[in-house]
C-alpha cells in the first residue's frame, strides 16, 4: 500500500552569484510516496533527508560548477561547496534537490513534488515535479545529485581538492547510522 506524506524542512546556505556571496534561507515542502512496508526503512529514509538537509547542506555554499575560481576560494577558506549545473537560482536548486533526495532515499520514499521558497525569492515559491526535474537535470550517474552518497559536488580534474576532508566512505550512510540493514550484534547471532 502506498501512502502520500508531506514534510517541511528549513536550512540556510550561502550562494555565490555574480562574484558575490549571499546568505539565503530556504523553506521546502516535500510531497512523497511511502514505497516500503517497513516502518524502520521509512524512518531511515526520512532521517536521511533530515541529515542531508540539516547537516550536509546547511551552511555550505551553492556555486555554479563551472566557476572553478570561486569554488577553490571557498574550499581554501574551509567552506563546503555544493556545485550546481547552473547559477544558484531557486528553480535549479529545487530540481537538483528533488533528484538528490530521491537518490538518497533509494526508493523507500519517492519524492513526487518539491516546493521551494527562499528569503531572496521575495515570496515566490517554485513547485517542481519529479518528471520535470529528471528531464531537466543531467542524469549521469557520476554527478552528485544522482548518487545516494552524502556528497554535494562531483570531482573535476580542474579543482584543487587537497583541502577536502574525506569524512565518509563510499556512501557515508553507515558511518552516520542510516544504512538500510543494521549489522547484527554477536549476542543476537548466538540466540
Amino acid at each position: 500500500m502506498t501512502t502520500r506524506v508531506e514534510r517541511d524542512f528549513e536550512f540556510d546556505m550561502g550562494i555565490h552569484f555574480n562574484n558575490t556571496f549571499y546568505v539565503n534561507s530556504y523553506l521546502i515542502t516535500i510531497s512523497m510516496l511511502v514505497e516500503t512496508e517497513s516502518i524502520k526503512e521509512q524512518n531511515i529514509a526520512l532521517d536521511r533527508i533530515l541529515h542531508f538537509l540539516g547537516l550536509v547542506l546547511h551552511s555550505a555554499v551553492f556555486v555554479h560548477q563551472d566557476d572553478v575560481e570561486a569554488i577553490n576560494k571557498y574550499k581554501n577558506a574551509d567552506i563546503r561547496v555544493c556545485t550546481l549545473p547552473e547559477e544558484p537560482y531557486d528553480q535549479i536548486i529545487s530540481m537538483v534537490l528533488l533528484v538528490k533526495l530521491n537518490a538518497i532515499t533509494e526508493g523507500r520514499l519517492v519524492i513526487t513534488d518539491l516546493t521551494l521558497g527562499s528569503t531572496m525569492s521575495d515570496g515566490v515559491r517554485f513547485c517542481t515535479v519529479a518528471e520535470v526535474a529528471v528531464n531537466m537535470i543531467d542524469n549521469s550517474p557520476e554527478l552528485w545529485w544522482n548518487a545516494p552518497a552524502l556528497c554535494i559536488e562531483h570531482c573535476s580534474k580542474d579543482l584543487d581538492d587537497s583541502k577536502v576532508v574525506k569524512l565518509f566512505g563510499q556512501t557515508g550512510w553507515a558511518e552516520v547510522g542510516l544504512e538500510w540493514k543494521q549489522k547484527q550484534k554477536l549476542n543476537d547471532q548466538s540466540n
